[in-house]
């Protein structure tokens, strides 16, 4: 099974830069987007977003033209979810999750805190929220592919700067610290880091529009594939696809053996 992940940064723009021409190409089973900016009533009518074969499901923010998740998939899923059961993440569309039989795959855009301190609070009370709430998954009886946008940086390579960004916002040692507790405590797997883990470079996902970050690859890894540990040893294969630019970030990709 394949599954990409990507923060489209407005689901309608990544589609004008070719996005769901390169989809069919990729052979994926499921596609995780992220940021879609985008409220269903802008999307109706645009065969480009419910392309044949595929199920589209969305979960947009209350906001117009912020946030919001969604997923595409091959098959017809058992079950949709589309709410945490807390408001101020729920109203962002911030999480989607399609269940096929025990297996569950997840679009997550967790808050960003770059914008300042007020968004940076708000990024604090989800990760307060969110790690008893893996606990509980992890416990569950389920398979769980968690894809998104985590919004931060593990470890020092994953992003090329890190010295100088010790305090900012996806590099501050409390949100690298809530991920050593969501894999070294809680027992989560990056998927990633699992098949390649020592990767720099090439396991960047995201680029910041200033200066020339991305000719440079100045960038930074905080798009992953997060799974229960009973798919370990379903991973066969990850990448980031870079030939083309369909946003700020790059689609992820792994491959299961499911």
């Amino acid at each position: 099974m394949r599954v990409i992940s990507l923060n489209a940064n407005g689901i309608r723009s990544a589609a004008r830069k070719g996005l769901f021409d390169w989809l069919p190409e990729q052979q994926a089973d499921i596609l995780c987007l992220q940021e879609i900016k985008a409220q269903m009533s802008d999307l109706e009518g645009d065969r480009t977003f419910s392309p044949d074969g595929w199920h589209a499901h969305f979960n947009h923010a209350q906001k117009k033209g912020y946030a919001g998740t969604a997923i595409f998939s091959r098959r017809e899923p058992d079950a949709v979810i589309d709410r945490l059961g807390v408001a101020e993440f729920d109203d962002e569309g911030r999480y989607i999750e399609l269940r096929f039989g025990k297996l569950s795959v997840s679009s997550l855009y967790l808050p960003s805190g770059s914008s300042g301190p007020e968004r940076q609070a708000s990024k604090d009370r989800f990760l307060d929220f969110f790690l008893p709430q893996m606990r509980e998954w992890i416990t569950s009886g389920r398979d769980y592919i968690l894809c998104g946008d985590w919004n931060i940086a593990h470890r020092n390579i994953d992003l090329k700067n890190w010295r100088s960004n010790q305090k900012n916002s996806g590099f501050l040692p409390h949100e690298r610290a809530w991920l050593d507790r969501l894999f070294d405590e809680v027992g989560w797997v990056d998927a990633y880091r699992a098949l390649y883990p020592e990767t720099e470079g090439e396991a960047y996902t995201w680029w910041s529009n200033r200066g020339q970050a991305w000719a440079n690859n100045v960038g930074w890894r905080i798009d992953y594939q997060i799974v229960t540990p009973s798919l370990r040893d379903k991973l066969r294969a990850a990448a980031v696809y870079k030939d083309s630019r369909f946003s700020d970030h790059a689609p992820l990709t792994l491959d299961y053996a499911l």
